[in-house]
């Protein structure tokens, strides 16, 4: 089997990520420190909200802003049926229900209309996820969360860098939830961000994220001595992830540039393919994508997404599928919840039809063509196999 050479993600760290992380290591403070506190103000400063809390991961970001909001057991949220499955698990973390809403097929965000369907007495709050990095409709959305009193959550993994209107994603709603995995627009090799306007939102999440510590270490009068008036968890970013993290967010701005100018490349090369349509990130002129990635549909119905993914493998191009199933389908939520086949038509046509393919800094030169020419092959001979 052909080695893959044009990987579907791939994490970029530089000499200045290494030289950040030797001085991290060299100095007396590997947690609580103060590069964690700097990643914070530059990271607030860069969405526009008042706050940025650092945390261990993205999954944690959006725990920690249901938790930190008093959603339990009883509550209801609205999560889209089409998302990572970590969405809809911060809301089983905290007890309460997650409510799915089928997605929109132009955009594969949920949409104001799908939530509407889906409210009800117990309704504490929506999480909105912006589909490979596109912003929902967040006037609507906020609109229909103001007039039943919920909270509005933005689960922003694919999203940094995006904007709806003159705003940033992350500072759109109640709190905005990222995640720093390894291929994501940064890194920091794991760690997430939760943002906000909300002074005393922020200072729950900060307390609950470190066990609920009534003083960190910075404001303790007496060393080691604190007390525990909420539980807490240990969720903390620790200073060689922040290191990492602060020399990433110099690069943001240039990555998302070349993501959208390889992305342009990619759609005029695959445009002329018939048995695949491109999933194109646009929703209106005062919406702008970050480009997380490429995705197209195999089309043509006689052809299996998996074959082509297959074929695709064989000459060395990776690729990935944004997501293998409406969460509601996965085997925990199908069988608590008892949903069942056809309930997020929607949803469940675009993850057997999606196939996401690279578009990050790391493709080399020509990429795309290499691409569009195995994507071609692969189509061809899946024709053969039906």
């Amino acid at each position: 089997m052909r080695k893959i050479d044009i990987p579907f993600g791939r994490p970029i760290v530089d000499v200045e990520e290494i030289e950040a992380v030797k001085k991290v290591l060299e100095s007396p403070i590997l947690a609580h420190g103060p590069v964690c506190a700097e990643f914070e103000k530059t990271f607030a400063e860069l969405i526009g909200a008042k706050f940025a809390i650092s945390v261990a991961s993205g999954t944690a970001a959006l725990h920690l802003s249901l938790y930190a909001s008093n959603i339990g057991p009883g509550d209801e949220v609205i999560v889209p049926a089409m998302s990572h499955v970590a969405t809809a698990h911060a809301v089983e973390y905290c007890g309460a229900k997650p409510i799915f809403a089928d997605v929109d097929p132009k955009s594969g965000n949920i949409s104001p209309e799908s939530i509407s369907t889906c409210l009800s007495k117990r309704t504490k709050a929506i999480i909105v996820v912006h589909f490979l990095g596109l912003p929902c409709e967040m006037d609507a959305i906020n609109k229909i969360a103001q007039s039943v009193g919920a909270l509005v959550f933005e689960d922003a993994a694919l999203a940094l860098g995006a904007k709806y209107g003159n705003k940033m994603s992350g500072n759109l709603a109640t709190a905005g939830c990222f995640s720093f995995y390894p291929i994501k627009h940064i890194t920091s090799v794991e760690g997430g961000m939760v943002t906000t306007n909300d002074e005393e939102l922020a200072r729950s999440i900060q307390q609950r994220k470190a066990f609920g510590y009534d003083h960190n270490h910075q404001t303790r009068t007496k060393p080691g001595i604190y007390d525990v008036p909420v539980l807490g968890y240990n969720y903390r970013m620790n200073e060689v992830e922040a290191a990492i993290g602060l020399c990433q967010l110099t690069k943001l701005k240039d990555r998302v540039t070349v993501r959208i100018d390889n992305y342009n490349k990619l759609k005029l090369v695959l445009e002329g393919i018939d048995e695949i349509t491109i999933f194109e990130p646009h929703q209106g002129k005062s919406v702008s994508s970050c480009y997380c990635l490429n995705a197209v549909l195999a089309s043509n119905s006689g052809i299996r997404r998996d074959s082509i993914v297959q074929k695709l493998k064989d000459h060395g191009i990776g690729t990935s599928v944004h997501y293998p199933g409406p969460i509601p389908m996965m085997s925990y939520y199908k069988e608590k919840y008892e949903y069942v086949s056809g309930q997020f038509p929607t949803a469940e046509w675009l993850a057997n039809k999606t196939i996401s393919l690279p578009v990050a800094p790391h493709v080399p030169i020509g990429f795309e063509d290499r691409i569009g020419s195995a994507m071609k092959k692969a189509i061809l001979d899946a024709y053969k196999s039906i």
